[in-house]
């Protein structure tokens, strides 16, 4: 989808591309090559040209911050085809919502191979490095709860990664409510330990480790590493539909 996007580009908005799209012009090659099958001023089609040319040269080198700096935060998922293989799906357990009085307990990441998990107390810090190793991060509610809670216990973490924040995306192609209704509705399903648990069990179980309860810990990890396994399958479910929705917006 990357390749069929022009938004990214300045002075092209949504309205301009979906003429675009209209005219039969998809890719940037396309477009490249049918320029002027597209009722445009000259001047624009020609920044548009220069435009591809300058994207083109940065995704051959792989430079996921010069999309994310370019494309509207909404329309982050339009890269993920194309850097897939640098991505990370991630997911924070807490005591509670507010980033401002509470604190992370554990964050979970998988690169879509292996599940990595990070405890407060234990190796909490570790995030920090792990999280420059990825062009594309993953997360459902992310921008409004995850990220603001890891920027409050580590401001050095810059997050100048593309985000995909697949809470959005989703409703868009009518998916709504939280992750675990949509798991259901999309045949996803948890473990018998974990089906039925929500953010408060979560919370429950941190108090409970705190106490001395390895079991507690071992079962919220579980919990945890559900969540972000299960965000890579359902983007891999839904993302063709998110492809179809927005060519035909």
């Amino acid at each position: 989808m990357l390749k069929n996007t022009y938004i990214h580009i300045p002075g092209v908005g949504k309205a301009l591309e979906q003429k675009i799209w209209a005219s039969g012009i998809n890719t940037w090659d396309e477009f490249l090559e049918m320029k002027d099958g597209i009722s445009i001023p000259s001047t624009k089609r020609a920044k548009i040209c220069e435009g591809i040319e300058v994207s083109s040269t940065h995704l051959a080198a792989r430079d996921c911050f010069f999309f994310s700096q370019r494309l509207p935060s909404a329309e982050h998922w339009r890269a993920y085809s194309l850097f897939s293989d640098s991505a990370a799906f991630f997911d924070i357990e807490t005591t509670g919502l507010s980033f401002q009085r509470d604190k992370i307990t554990v964050v979970g990441i998988y690169d879509g191979n292996e599940t990595r998990t990070y405890v407060r107390g234990v190796n909490l810090e570790d995030i920090v490095n792990e999280f420059k190793k990825y062009r594309v991060l993953i997360s459902f509610n992310g921008a409004r709860f995850d990220i603001p809670f890891i920027k409050s216990e580590f401001p050095e973490i810059e997050f100048k990664q593309l985000h995909i924040d697949l809470m959005y995306p989703l409703r868009r192609i009518g998916y709504a409510g939280g992750l675990k209704n949509i798991e259901k509705v999309l045949g996803i399903c948890r473990s018998e330990d974990t089906d039925g648990m929500d953010g408060f069990d979560a919370v429950r179980l941190w108090k409970k480790y705190e106490k001395g309860d390895r079991d507690a810990l071992d079962l919220l990890v579980k919990y945890n590493s559900e969540d972000i396994v299960n965000l890579k399958t359902i983007i891999e479910l839904t993302y063709p539909r998110m492809v179809e929705k927005a060519l035909k917006a």
